[in-house]
C-alpha cells in the first residue's frame, strides 16, 4: 500500500470488468482504481462514467483511464481480458486462445515493477491462474484465481431458496475445476450448523433425488445464463469484489479461490478452487476439507482433467 493509499489496476473492461469497477465503487472498497483495456475509448467511457457517480458513493475512489505503467504503485491488479465463452463452446476451449493474451499482459504488468497481488477472474481461470504464476514469477500465494467462489455463491443460493433460509447462513462449498467436473461437498454442507444431509433424513418434505437437480443447476448455470443473455458478469463482480475487499482489509476470510496445490489433497503443481483463508498477503492457508470418500474420487478426477489441459498448454 503506497503511503497508505490502496490502489486496484483492473485489466479488461468487458462486461466482468466494468461490472466489477461498479460494484467496486458502490462499496467503496479501494481508494484508487485504474482501467487498463485495448480498447481505449471503452475504457475511457467507463472511467467518466464512474466518476459521475462518486457523489453517491460511500467513499471518494479515485478513477481513471490507464496503461501498464499505474501498475507498478498498484496493491492489486485484476485480469478480466481475455475472449469471451461463446454459446456451445466449454471454459476450456478458451485455454489456448487466452494463455497466449495473458502472457502478454502479465510480461507488460510485470515488467513495470508490479509487486501486489494478481487476482484472475478469465476463463478457464484454473489453468489462466496457473499461466499467471508461471509468467509473473511471483509467489503462489500472491496468485489467486476466483475459482469456484461463484460456484459456491450460487450453490448457497440455490440451497437458501430450497430452504427458504437466507443464503448468508448457508455454508456449503462448491470445489475442483471452476467447469464441468467441480463438485459438491455435501457431506460438509450445514445450514446454521445443522448438516443438510440429516435436515433432509429428518423431513419428508426434503428428497434426496432433489440434491443433484439442485447442484446441477449450479453446475450448468453459466450455459443457461449465456443462452439468454450472452454472458454472465454481475455474479462473478460482485465474488471479485468479496476477494478484493478480504486482501485491502486484511480480513483472513475463507472463500473457494483458485489456489496453487502443494501436496493438499494429495495433488500438486495445479491451480483449483478450494476453500483458503485469504488476507493482505494473498492466500494464507488452504483448508482440507475431510471429503467423503466419493467427494475424494470426484475431486481427483476434477484435478486429473485440469492437469491434463495444463500440461498440453506448458
Amino acid at each position: 500500500m503506497r503511503n497508505g493509499i490502496s490502489r486496484v489496476a483492473l485489466i479488461g473492461t468487458g462486461f466482468v470488468g466494468s461490472s466489477y469497477a461498479f460494484a467496486l465503487l458502490n462499496q467503496g472498497v479501494t481508494e484508487e482504481l485504474v482501467l487498463i483495456d485495448l480498447n481505449k475509448e471503452k475504457s475511457e467511457g467507463d472511467a467518466m462514467d464512474l466518476n459521475h457517480g462518486i457523489a453517491f458513493a460511500p467513499t471518494p475512489t479515485k478513477i481513471w483511464y490507464g496503461d501498464y505503467k499505474d501498475c507498478q504503485d498498484a496493491d492489486i491488479v485484476v485480469i478480466c481480458a481475455g475472449a469471451n465463452q461463446k454459446p456451445g463452446e466449454t471454459r476450456l476451449d478458451l485455454v489456448e486462445k487466452n494463455t497466449k493474451i495473458f502472457k502478454s499482459i502479465v510480461d507488460e504488468v510485470m515488467g513495470n515493477g508490479f509487486d501486489g497481488i494478481f487476482l484472475v477472474a478469465t476463463n478457464p481461470v484454473d489453468i489462466l491462474t496457473y499461466a499467471t504464476w508461471k509468467f509473473s514469477g511471483l509467489p503462489k500465494e500472491r496468485v489467486i484465481g476466483s475459482g469456484t467462489i461463484l460456484d459456491t455463491a450460487r450453490f448457497r443460493y440455490v440451497l437458501g431458496d430450497y430452504f427458504q433460509v437466507d443464503a448468508r447462513n448457508v455454508h456449503a462449498y462448491i470445489i475442483g475445476e471452476h467447469g464441468d467436473t467441480e463438485l459438491p461437498v455435501w457431506s460438509k454442507a450445514d445450514i446454521g450448523g445443522k448438516p443438510i444431509l440429516e435436515l433432509m433424513a429428518k423431513q419428508e418434505k426434503y428428497k434426496e433425488e432433489d440434491l443433484n437437480d439442485l447442484f446441477v443447476s449450479v453446475r450448468d448455470a453459466a450455459y443457461h445464463i449465456i443462452e439468454r443473455k450472452g454472458a454472465t458478469y454481475y455474479g462473478i463482480a460482485m465474488g471479485l469484489v468479496r476477494l478484493t475487499k478480504a486482501i485491502l482489509q486484511n480480513e483472513n476470510s475463507i472463500l473457494t479461490v483458485s489456489a496453487y496445490l502443494d501436496g493438499e489433497y494429495d495433488s500438486e503443481d495445479i491451480y483449483i478452487g478450494v476453500p483458503a483463508i485469504v488476507n493482505r498477503n494473498g492466500i494464507r492457508d488452504i483448508l482440507e476439507l475431510d471429503l467423503s470418500d466419493k467427494e475424494t474420487e470426484q475431486f481427483q478426477h476434477s484435478v486429473k482433467v485440469l492437469s491434463e489441459i495444463k500440461d498440453k498448454v506448458f
